[in-house]
């Protein structure tokens, strides 16, 4: 297999997010496994900011990579979090700077064998939702080309990761949606019944409903249901 047919092949599988059984983990350790092959790096993984604003260690190719992760987010110094705050890449800092910005981070990296560490942010325009570290036990120097490459793999991540989000919250729309529909309908047959069984109109039919369900704490859908299925009558419901 030729590399630009390896490269076509891994932009399909990070692509590839619109399926049933997608997991956003198992999504971005792809992403970082991938990177890893392609960036000649050694390992790497991925913070992500939740809704909240939190950041969690997500992803990662081996137990070192996750030390030096959750080492950033406890000491709040590194790499990736200069990162997310700037959404622009860290990359080709030497060590002497690295140790000067990042001391706690720079002694733990190598300790664990590595000699140095790049960031790039998984971003859409201005919307930054993480970052991936790239750790390697050479002092490496990404190109130009390589920082491209990164960046591209990271872009077509947060693509996918942000449609998966808006589809699954277009889900839940539309779920809410279905419900709130499914409410309306069972309330305006509770009105039919009051309208017949108790002689009012429309509107007193509602307020009969309303007036229950205020003084029961009971939303009104429940008090549509009980009318429906005939265990509450009109003669049971406040008429003012």
């Amino acid at each position: 297999m030729t590399s630009e047919q390896r490269l076509t092949r891994v932009f399909v599988e990070l692509a590839d997010t619109l399926v049933d059984e997608f997991d956003a983990l198992d999504f971005l350790s792809t992403l970082t496994e991938r990177s890893v092959e392609l960036l000649d790096a050694d390992a790497a993984g991925v913070i992500l900011i939740d809704t909240r604003g939190v950041l969690h260690v997500v992803a990662s190719t081996s137990d070192q990579a996750e030390l030096l992760e959750l080492l950033e987010l406890q000491n709040d110094e590194g790499p990736c979090l200069d990162c997310l705050e700037t959404g622009r890449a860290i990359v080709n800092v030497g060590s002497q700077r690295a140790r000067s910005r990042w001391p706690r981070f720079s002694t733990a990296l190598a300790e664990v064998g590595f000699q140095s560490a790049h960031a790039i942010p998984l971003r859409l325009r201005e919307s930054v939702v993480g970052a991936m570290n790239l750790f390697c036990t050479a002092d490496s120097r990404l190109s130009d080309d390589d920082l491209a490459l990164g960046q591209a793999l990271a872009d077509i991540a947060t693509i996918g990761l942000l449609q998966e989000r808006a589809v699954r919250q277009s889900g839940l729309i539309a779920e809410q949606l279905q419900t709130a529909l499914a409410n309306r309908v069972l309330i305006e047959q509770a009105k039919g019944v009051l309208m017949a069984s108790a002689d009012v109109d429309v509107d007193v039919a509602f307020q009969m409903m309303r007036g229950y369900s205020r003084r029961n704490n009971l939303p009104v859908k429940d008090v549509a249901r009980q009318v429906v299925d005939r265990s509450l009558t009109g003669d049971q419901l406040p008429r003012s």
